[in-house]
């Protein structure tokens, strides 16, 4: 038997005989378990009078589920993708030299194309996924939810980084230039509203 399957059993059987979750704790925790272990095994326990001691539900993971959820990852992600490639090449078309603004005006078709398919089927899974969320609140604990989300983050915070130390290199080269700078700040801003989309997305979940 695992540890963490001791643990859940040996708490169900002492909330089942009518100890505190305060004696459990203590309990525990002179026996050498970690904190957060306990934590985690009472917080699956509902704290209700009634006995036997009732179960939380626990996050389930559905093929189907994945399946949306990755494609809402990936449709966002190609949006942004090319949102952020666009703007690059508008910035080129507005600072670069007559050549290079018809080969940006050009290359920007692939962009536009992309994000009028992609865009509006992210939408539409985020409307989707969220009329599904809201009507069986349950699904908030959808751990594919979370990885996706916290996976997201932190490409979307490398991102930044990447991009602050390109700008900060640049400019103790002394070669920072309104267009690239430009490019940084586009680079910054979309990364960051990634971030606040799934920070906003999980804040939910974890306020639910």
């Amino acid at each position: 038997m695992r540890h963490s399957d001791q643990l859940a059993e040996f708490t169900r059987d002492a909330l089942k005989a009518g100890h505190s979750r305060a004696d459990i704790q203590q309990a525990l925790r002179d026996a050498g378990w970690d904190e957060q272990e306990i934590r985690q095994t009472l917080a699956a326990w509902v704290d209700s009078p009634f006995s036997p001691p009732i179960p939380r539900p626990r996050p389930q993971l559905s093929a189907r589920e994945a399946f949306f959820y990755l494609l809402l990852f990936g449709t966002l992600g190609w949006s942004a993708w090319h949102m952020t490639t666009l703007l690059f090449q508008a910035v080129d078309a507005i600072f670069s030299d007559e050549a290079l603004r018809a080969w940006s005006r050009s290359s920007m078709r692939f962009s536009i194309a992309s994000l009028i398919v992609t865009t509006p089927v992210f939408l539409w899974l985020h409307l989707r996924l969220s009329r599904d969320v809201a009507a069986a609140p349950g699904k908030r604990r959808s751990p594919v939810r979370k990885w996706l989300g916290y996976l997201a983050m932190f490409t979307a915070a490398c991102i930044i980084l990447g991009d602050l130390v390109s700008l900060i290199y640049r400019l103790l080269q002394g070669a920072l230039s309104m267009p690239f700078a430009t490019k940084s700040a586009i680079l910054a801003i979309v990364a960051t509203a990634i971030i606040g989309y799934f920070r906003n997305q999980i804040g939910r979940d974890d306020d639910a």
